[in-house]
């Protein structure tokens, strides 16, 4: 049994009145590649949210390795530096190149060097397809280019686990191979990472574990196969269904 990275016990968010994750239980171990899928508006990217803790549980537990990330020695910002965030928007600084992008976080976070920083940039800029355009500005790249490159910064981090938010639903359809494409590879690396996506393809061939949520709550989850070949509960199967149309 591989290691334990992340434990996500009883997490509950509540907006207001609106509650929008309900006892959330999972986990995630080293190398899974984990999808989130569902209807949009079922929780998923609060979820994810809540576990890079850029939204803070109503209630619940998050571990990481074993320890209440609330308790961690430095907070919040010293548990992030292991857990890399791909967004749905990019969130690249439009005024920066592509290489600062990429460095910035290393040196202002990680308090590397400028050398240490520029080399890992470069090397996972070029791991991801982006070597030609370390100078260009984001308003230059295309969409899949700004996610290849957004995924370049966060791993240069180094992340334990690195979490995408739906990471192709801003894109352009022709877009959306080229970075499924850079994930399939990380994958592949062993890279352990928690997908909200929309993309079933993604799910069903890349992962090892999927999770279906259903308002707030996590419906069913197993394997590719059991989820898409097999799955137990009506919800699942109306979803899928809707989904195969």
């Amino acid at each position: 049994m591989s290691e334990l990275i992340l434990e996500v016990q009883h997490l509950s968010k509540t907006f207001g009145k609106n509650e929008v994750l309900k006892d959330i239980d999972f986990s995630v171990r080293k190398g899974d590649v984990t999808s989130i899928i569902g209807a949009s508006g079922s929780g998923k990217s609060t979820l994810l949210r809540c576990i890079n803790m850029l939204e803070i549980p109503t209630s619940g537990t998050i571990l990481y390795h074993g320890e209440d990330i609330n308790k961690m020695k430095g907070g919040a910002p010293a548990y992030r530096t292991h857990v890399g965030m791909v967004f749905q928007s990019f969130n690249l600084f439009n005024n920066m190149t592509v290489l600062k992008n990429c460095m910035i976080g290393q040196q202002s976070v990680l308090k590397k060097s400028k050398a240490e920083a520029k080399e890992l940039a470069l090397f996972y800029l070029e791991k991801v397809g982006m070597a030609p355009y370390v100078n260009a500005k984001p308003k230059q790249l295309s969409g899949g280019q700004k996610q290849r490159a957004a995924i370049a910064r966060a791993l240069a981090m180094k992340p334990d686990i690195l979490l995408f938010d739906e990471p192709t639903s801003a894109l352009d359809p022709e877009m959306v191979g080229e970075v499924l494409s850079v994930m399939r590879d990380l994958a592949n690396t062993g890279m352990t990472m928690l997908v909200v996506t929309h993309e079933m393809a993604f799910a069903k061939d890349v992962s090892n574990h999927v999770v279906y949520m259903n308002n707030g709550v996590i419906c069913e989850e197993g394997s590719p196969q059991e989820i898409f070949e097999n799955p137990q509960k009506q919800e699942t199967i109306d979803f899928l269904t809707r989904f195969r149309k």
